[in-house]
């Protein structure tokens, strides 16, 4: 059980808008661990539900040492049901991309008692490269098969000590190796989880040198072209996860969903990134702001977009007119039933964000609570 201390330390209730019903799953996909949970309608399709929400951790020897910690606290929480990682499992830069490191996460991701979704990082994959981010003669592509053969290893289940089916664009031929891109159903409640990115959605440079490589550059591996090219790999991942943000809206309306979650890794919203390269910052991201701006306004209830990427625990309505973050796309739509959740990560203090579903207030659909490791911090 957590402490009563520490849940009356837990920060910032939020309460957003509408119900929830139902509890949906997929069937067990082929392969899924004798322990998984599969589909199976709930007795008691109108109770709520509560998930922990994580990301951005662990940064670096102290985070590391800190994981099983939280993980432990997360288990001795008795309300959650599943735990979300939006990605990141490590700095993103002069910080290990090599298979050993990525071992030891899964391994301490493995000891979650609850099913855990994990949605993929850019410092996993996106900055594993020598040029600006120092992570080691990678490429970036390359890494990114790394992750979906270890942490992805049966498509269509979650990690976890009781993995969970959820379903997953790996079955849908058009999007085949997007294993990471799943979808399921808690309380009336759509959820996707999304490969989108920080580093300006892989559009960062991985070399040094100006495309196209006629030869490999200095700071990249002899066997650079044996995988896909950032034009490439941006390209068909911005089509499965635009087609996976459109089913899901689409799902949730024709089925008459409470709510829509939407979990990722990229702050698309983040003042620090886009002054870098406010050209780039836009490329990676105003088509996919635009298209859940547009598709939330049509649904007309509650959304909640899950992101880490900027570290600093906050919740805000990037939609909303006020905000001072609806303008850093061109033609924002205005979605006012938005609201988006940062985790908290890097050097920040260590957290998770209770995350319920609330189907029998109809004001509240989402509730967000966080709580520290240590209490007050």
């Amino acid at each position: 059980m957590i402490k009563q201390s520490s849940l009356r330390a837990a920060l910032s209730l939020v309460a957003l808008t509408a119900a929830a019903c139902s509890h949906e799953f997929p069937a067990a996909p082929s392969g899924l661990a004798p322990n998984a949970t599969a589909a199976a309608p709930s007795a008691t399709d109108d109770a709520g539900a509560t998930y922990a929400v994580i990301g951005d951790m662990p940064y670096g020897p102290a985070k590391l040492d800190s994981l099983p910690q939280l993980i432990a606290l997360i288990n001795h929480d008795p309300a959650v049901q599943l735990v979300i990682h939006v990605g990141d499992i490590k700095a993103g830069s002069n910080s290990n991309c090599s298979d050993t490191y990525f071992a030891t996460i899964k391994g301490l991701f493995d000891t979650f008692q609850d099913p855990l979704v994990y949605t993929i990082g850019d410092n996993e994959w996106t900055d594993c490269h020598v040029f600006a981010k120092h992570n080691g003669l990678y490429t970036p592509t390359e890494r990114l098969q790394a992750i979906r053969t270890l942490f992805f290893p049966v498509p269509g289940q979650t990690l976890g000590l009781a993995p969970r089916a959820v379903f997953s664009q790996a079955r849908d031929s058009d999007h085949s190796q997007y294993v990471e891109n799943v979808w399921w159903s808690q309380s009336d409640v759509m959820f996707a989880a999304l490969d989108i990115t920080g580093s300006f959605n892989d559009l960062a440079p991985w070399s040094s040198a100006p495309l196209p490589w006629l030869v490999t550059p200095a700071d990249m591996p002899a066997d650079w072209a044996n995988f896909p090219s950032q034009a490439d790999e941006f390209a068909a991942r911005t089509r499965a996860d635009s087609d996976l943000i459109a089913h899901t809206f689409a799902t949730a309306t024709e089925r008459h969903a409470r709510g829509v979650v939407l979990a990722f890794q990229a702050d698309m919203w983040d003042p620090a990134e886009q002054v870098k390269d406010p050209a780039t910052f836009g490329a990676g991201y105003d088509a996919v702001v635009h298209q859940i701006g547009t598709l939330a306004a049509q649904f007309g209830r509650p959304v909640l977009l899950l992101e880490g990427d900027s570290h600093v625990w906050r919740v805000d309505t990037p939609f909303t007119p006020g905000s001072p973050l609806f303008t850093m796309h061109p033609n924002t739509p205005v979605a006012p039933n938005v609201t988006r959740l940062v985790v908290d990560g890097s050097s920040s203090p260590t957290s998770y964000t209770r995350l319920t579903l609330n189907p029998a207030r109809n004001a509240q659909l989402f509730t967000l609570t966080r709580v520290p490791l240590v209490p007050g911090q």
